[in-house]
């Protein structure tokens, strides 16, 4: 195990592909106005590459989980990397990490999970095993018989689930400010569905701006702007009354469905990366008054959580939040790539 803290320096060979993505990404004119509705599988929404669909079956029903597959633009080296995104996030924000992980020879695999952005939305028990399955049948269509992964946020927690269910499978993983560093059984009482549907229902788009706000200490509104504009949009859709019920579907998971203890187990080599300022802590406005400054934010679980890693190295970028690959881009690009070449 290996701890290295550090800021990586910015390089000219990063900045220009993974700034220029970034800067795409938050185009207004791309994403349309907050008034106009936005069907909950995201369709329309702007993303980076062509979509694609893979037919499943959970719980009976047939459902589509959405992906992009993305060849090599530089010399390829034979790998393949899956990137899993976030909660909050659409996978139209890994624009930055596609176009220079291609450059370095990778072909990159973007899933939808079901349940999230572009993917079906069923009302049904979700579970990360499930999760992971659904994503190992993506890697068996698409003929990958080993990858890399780069998990980010909730996307972190399906990364270690994935990762032990299908230990021979994933050859180096990638942590980015993964949740899941605590069990949030611990720091709170279960919630309801009803109660956390009504949370969801209580944003107003001055609240939901404020709340994806915080995720970002040092990018300009603009540029995180498309994540409370798809959010604002959906709230106007004929179906948005299912994504409510999915959104709180999918938080009894992350707290039902703790990764915590699974840590000790992984095998593969493990780059924890994560931003100095990110203070995300799902579940902790739930816990009770006395708890809360006792609660670890995220960096600070992570520099917990790395000792109990066999193969793992922490990266820490300084002044960065929640979403290090869009704040600091090439810092990020430096560390993931000398990682997974490494």
């Amino acid at each position: 195990m290996h701890f290295n803290r550090r800021r990586a320096l910015a390089t000219p060979l990063f900045a220009a592909g993974a700034l220029a993505s970034a800067r795409a990404f938050a185009q207004p004119a791309a994403i349309g106005d907050v008034n106009e509705p936005l069907g909950i599988c995201l369709e329309g929404w702007p993303y980076p590459g062509p979509v694609s669909f893979l037919p499943l079956t959970m719980a009976g029903e047939a459902l589509r989980m959405a992906y992009m597959d993305f060849a090599p633009t530089g010399a390829p080296n034979g790998q393949a990397i899956l990137l899993l995104h976030g909660k909050n996030f659409d996978s139209s924000y890994w624009a930055g990490p596609i176009d220079w992980l291609r450059k370095a020879g990778f072909r990159v695999v973007v899933p939808d999970q079901i349940g999230f952005n572009k993917s079906s939305k069923p009302l049904i028990n979700y579970t990360f095993e499930a999760l992971a399955a659904n994503t190992l049948a993506l890697a068996d269509k698409l003929g990958l018989e080993k990858f890399a992964v780069l998990g980010h946020s909730t996307g972190g927690m399906l990364a270690v689930r994935l990762t032990t269910l299908y230990p021979e499978r994933v050859t180096r993983l990638i942590l980015e400010d993964p949740i899941g560093l605590l069990d949030y059984r611990l720091i709170a009482p279960p919630q309801s569905l009803a109660t956390l549907e009504a949370t969801e229902h209580k944003f107003t788009p001055e609240t939901y701006r404020a709340f994806v706000a915080r995720y970002f200490p040092l990018l300009p509104p603009a540029q995180y702007e498309p994540f409370v504009v798809w959010r604002l949009r959906m709230a106007q859709s004929g179906d948005y009354e299912r994504f409510v019920a999915v959104v709180a579907l999918t938080y009894q998971m992350i707290y039902n469905d703790p990764v915590i203890d699974l840590l000790p187990a992984l095998k593969s080599p493990v780059l924890l990366a994560v931003g100095a300022q990110d203070k995300s802590v799902p579940f902790a406005a739930y816990a009770p008054a006395e708890m809360r400054p006792k609660i670890p934010t995220l960096t600070e679980a992570a520099h917990r959580a790395i000792a109990a890693i066999p193969q793992g190295r922490l990266v820490e970028f300084a002044n960065v939040g929640h979403v290090p690959h869009l704040e600091a881009p090439e810092d990020f690009a430096r560390a993931a790539l000398a990682f997974l070449q490494g």
